[in-house]
């Protein structure tokens, strides 16, 4: 004879919430990105409340997982996810990054506006996509003045086919934007071809923590998800004050030299400048470009103030 349903129901939430608890906290973020190398840190050194897994994923697994409590993605991903579910929230930022846009000139490049009929990596629909978009823009170069190209991020040298350094030294595009290693991979390859731009009022990624208004709103999972913050906070620090610390670290997480990561570490703002109302601003435009991307109506200024949530944070600085 089988079970009622409801009984099925309640063995497997039971069931599913014991697995939590053996996991512990479990967040969901890309391993291979050097903006994310900080929460192995704050997990191997200061995160001592329970448990912790790191899980490749995205803001993305907010939604489809209820096991996940924190995910960590760029501000892009996050705002794509809150058009969706407005559960989501952002805790945290993590680290800021100053982009910087490559042009070969032997393309013929010197200047913003030369990139006009060029072919530009800059993967749409992510972080660069949007950076490349919009620092061209500020030259007064539409979409259309420009072929945008798809392609890959690259580590470490030797950079293979199809990543944008690679693509860069082949002819096959004339310049791209994206997080680093790869832009100054492409630099050291171009030499004095290289001519780079970067403007962080127009664009930084800011790649950031987020979690749910249900795991919030939860004690048990609150109290671990600041105790998380209150860690992080504390590896930031490291990374912000005291790098020569974790160059090797960091580098090693994501495959890449030490000695590169120490050349763009300074286009990385360890813990972020704020989350006030700047950010606010920063999102809301930012928001309204990926709205018409998507075919969908801006959430608005007033959903940008809801969408952060600073008490997490508050929280975590009043543990001694």
């Amino acid at each position: 004879m089988r079970p009622p349903f409801y009984t099925m129901q309640t063995t497997v939430f039971a069931a599913l919430l014991g697995l939590h608890a053996v996991l512990g906290i479990r967040i969901a973020t890309s391993l291979q990105w050097l903006e994310y190398t900080p929460q192995p840190y704050a997990i191997d050194n200061f995160y001592k409340a329970d448990t912790a897994q790191l899980v490749s994923g995205g803001v993305a697994n907010l939604v489809s997982d209820r096991n996940m409590d924190l995910a960590a993605n760029a501000e892009t991903q996050g705002l794509k996810a809150y058009a969706q579910n407005k559960n989501i929230r952002l805790i945290y930022i993590i680290v800021e990054v100053a982009y910087r846009l490559i042009g070969n000139r032997a393309a013929g490049i010197d200047s913003l506006e030369d990139f006009k009929g060029k072919r530009v990596g800059g993967i749409p629909g992510t972080s660069a996509g949007y950076f490349v978009t919009k620092l061209l823009g500020t030259a007064g170069l539409q979409q259309s003045d420009f072929r945008m190209v798809s392609g890959n991020a690259c580590m470490k040298t030797p950079c293979g086919a199809g990543t944008y350094p690679q693509m860069m030294a082949s002819g096959q595009i004339d310049g791209f934007g994206l997080w680093e290693p790869a832009v100054e991979l492409a630099a050291e390859q171009l030499g004095s071809n290289a001519v780079i731009f970067k403007n962080a009022s127009i664009y930084r990624e800011t790649y950031s923590l987020y979690s749910t208004t249900d795991k919030l709103k939860d004690p048990t999972s609150r109290a671990k998800i600041v105790q998380f913050v209150r860690a992080l906070n504390q590896s930031v620090s490291v990374f912000r004050s005291q790098p020569d610390k974790v160059y090797s670290y960091a580098s090693q997480k994501v495959g890449m030299d030490a000695a590169v990561a120490k050349k763009v570490w300074d286009d990385h703002v360890w813990g972020g400048t704020g989350m006030g109302a700047e950010l606010v601003d920063f999102l809301n435009v930012e928001d309204q470009y990926l709205a018409q991307q998507d075919r969908r109506q801006p959430a608005g200024r007033a959903a940008m103030e809801q969408f952060i949530d600073t008490s997490v944070l508050e929280e975590a600085m009043k543990l001694s």
